[in-house]
């Protein structure tokens, strides 16, 4: 297996961005585009735990206005062989000293790279949400 063979990791760092561009625009054809259709899709959210492509794509369609708005303060993507990748991201919303973070698992299909299995959550308020550098992590 190959560790972030950097073809694969040049397209998935793209479906990453995509994402995030489509986030931000509330893009909700982009956003179930960027979703495995399975029922085995999972996305666990700040307020929401959602189980299979279905109950998805019925959250995007009713969450009034999408996400808000939100700044990327670091990506780290790692990819596993050609089909299977791993993306972190760490935000902050606007307005708000809070860090949140998604994670994204993401696998090659037949019709392109797709979230397998998502995360999304906020620091509880009051923690010490610096962020630490990668030196400060070892």
């Amino acid at each position: 297996m190959i560790l972030n063979n950097p073809v694969t990791l040049a397209q998935v760092a793209e479906a990453v961005d995509a994402y995030e561009a489509a986030l931000m625009a509330n893009d909700v054809a982009a956003l179930d585009g960027a979703f495995w259709a399975s029922p085995h899709t999972v996305r666990l959210g700040v307020a929401e735990n959602l189980y299979g492509f279905d109950q998805i794509a019925a959250f995007r369609l009713g969450r009034a206005g999408g996400s808000p708005p939100r700044t990327r303060l670091r990506t780290e993507i790692t990819t596993f062989g050609d089909d299977l990748a791993i993306a972190h991201v760490e935000f902050q919303r606007d307005g708000s000293d809070r860090i949140g973070r998604q994670s994204q698992t993401w696998i090659r299909t037949a019709d392109g790279w797709k979230v397998a299995c998502a995360h999304v959550s906020l620091m509880q308020a009051g923690v010490d949400q610096r962020l630490a550098s990668p030196e400060e992590n070892r």
